[in-house]
């Protein structure tokens, strides 16, 4: 994932960007009447906060339980080493299990945190024997299931 250092946005920036967490297909018409700028003045702004990283990208919110995969699973995985080339070969390993929609290198006992999504308990063992635990270099693998999502926010406090 590419590093972008903080922009600095003015309050127009921030209600174009609330926007936008609100509503990712606003039409630029709409979005301009929304935070009171000419056409050519928002889309303006809009591309440059797209150039500057501060819009990534542009996506649906799928709802996992529609989509048959209705259980999260935090997984916390420890390495033998974290060597930079250890760290290098688990995250490009780890990239390539779609059941893996987060995955954060992190301070404390353990290295690395996921989330996955699975289908059910099978799905959960078949990703934790065939993919997690033949990673090279992965020395332990702890599992959690969430129960119930309490806060789920697809926006920042922008």
């Amino acid at each position: 994932m590419k590093t972008v250092s903080a922009v600095t946005l003015d309050e127009t920036d921030r209600r174009m960007i609330r926007a936008l967490q609100g509503d990712g297909r606003i039409t630029n018409a709409d979005l301009a009447r929304t935070v009171n700028l000419s056409e050519s003045a928002c889309l303006r702004r809009l591309r440059a906060l797209e150039s500057a990283g501060v819009i990534s990208r542009y996506a649906a919110i799928i709802n996992e339980r529609a989509v048959g995969l209705p259980i999260s699973v935090f997984v916390t995985v420890t390495l033998s080493s974290q060597s930079e080339a250890m760290l290098t070969a688990f995250e490009t390993a780890i990239a390539t299990v779609p059941q893996v929609v987060e995955c954060y290198l992190m301070t404390g006992g353990s290295d690395y945190l996921l989330r996955l999504v699975v289908r059910d308990v099978d799905d959960l063992e078949r990703v934790h024997s065939k993919e997690l635990t033949r990673i090279p270099g992965v020395t332990r693998v702890s599992s959690s299931v969430a129960m119930r999502t309490v806060v789920k926010r697809g926006a920042l406090p922008v």
